[in-house]
């Protein structure tokens, strides 16, 4: 009988359907957890299609302010957070079977369950439920996917790719699919991330390796691998993880880019794009597309100058420029 802290736990909480949709699992970031949990959204009877419920599966047990955290997910709830312990299984496996097939853009995203798409046309990846996150369910992930085909529809080449907190491999496989000849990295900072990854790609039949028309995998925090460093700057950067980590990778992402250089963010809910927008204008982006689904946008952005380089004042022709501007 394995020990109580070996089990998996979950806390159940009634919804509405709109607080599922906005649900961001950085809400949860200031708990005290040591340990990030999963996040599952469910309708509870397609009967009465606003009742919905979150599912929040754990490691290890959670507190008492973890129960309260969890509460304030769903403020219009007239429901409590109920605590339960799993039994001896995979809990995240368990929290993501029944996932039905996805289409985004080309992609056909199915599970072992489900079987792939007949149409020639559509291109098929497949993603169990595992040890790690990225089945293309969420809003995030479908509008990476959709970006990254609308890139390929108007033309776009690249021969250079990262993809930043890859956790199943998905965007790394597609974006494979779409540039076959590429040079792709994958980067999760979860070791148990990159070997799901891998498993993945030999089930998709994606290459693996350091040449091109394959793709690495590697354990990194952030891009800080040497690695990821050597073979920068890349052409195409996909990074869909939260808004603080995007925003905290601003400079290492602007450092391995050139001028050119497109970039995807996801992750963020609307109300941080603000910021995130911001930071990455500091850094040397512009935005030149916002690709929304509820209120998750998905982000392309260009890179238009040296990271750290600031315009001069103009000049101005007068006597007393120097008096406002100083010697220019």
């Amino acid at each position: 009988m394995p020990d109580e802290g070996d089990l998996g736990w979950k806390i159940s909480l009634p919804c509405t359907r709109a607080e599922a949709r906005m649900l961001s699992e950085d809400s949860l970031f200031m708990a005290s957890s040591d340990t990030v949990p999963t996040i599952v959204t469910r309708e509870v009877d397609e009967s009465q299609p606003d009742e919905w419920a979150i599912d929040v599966y754990f490691e290890a047990r959670p507190d008492a302010a973890m129960l309260e955290n969890i509460a304030t997910l769903a403020p219009d709830s007239s429901g409590k957070p109920t605590l339960s312990q799993l039994g001896d299984e995979d809990w995240l496996v368990k929290s993501q079977q029944g996932l039905e097939p996805l289409r985004a853009g080309r992609f056909h995203i199915h599970t072992f369950d489900s079987p792939p798409h007949e149409d020639p046309a559509i291109t098929n990846i497949r993603i169990d439920a595992g040890q790690a996150f990225g089945t293309g369910h969420h809003e995030t992930t479908s509008g990476c996917l959709e970006t990254l085909d609308h890139l390929r529809r108007h033309g776009k080449r690249y021969n250079n790719i990262i993809d930043v907190g890859t956790g199943t491999g998905l965007l790394a496989f597609a974006a494979h699919h779409l540039w076959p000849t590429a040079k792709i990295m994958a980067s999760d900072i979860d070791q148990t991330a990159v070997d799901v990854s891998v498993e993945n790609a030999a089930t998709n039949r994606v290459p693996v390796g350091n040449k091109r028309g394959a793709v690495r995998f590697l354990m990194s925090n952030g891009l800080d691998h040497p690695a990821i460093q050597r073979r920068a700057p890349y052409d195409l950067i996909i990074a869909n993880i939260l808004a603080m980590p995007l925003i905290a990778l601003a400079s290492q992402i602007s450092a391995a880019a050139q001028p050119g250089t497109i970039l995807i963010l996801a992750g963020l809910l609307e109300h941080q794009k603000d910021e995130v927008v911001a930071a990455y204008a500091r850094a040397g982006f512009r935005v030149s597309n916002v690709r929304q689904e509820n209120q998750w946008p998905c982000l392309t952005l260009t890179k238009t100058r040296k990271y750290g380089w600031v315009r001069k004042p103009r000049r101005i022709k007068s006597p007393l420029a120097s008096d406002y501007f100083g010697e220019c």
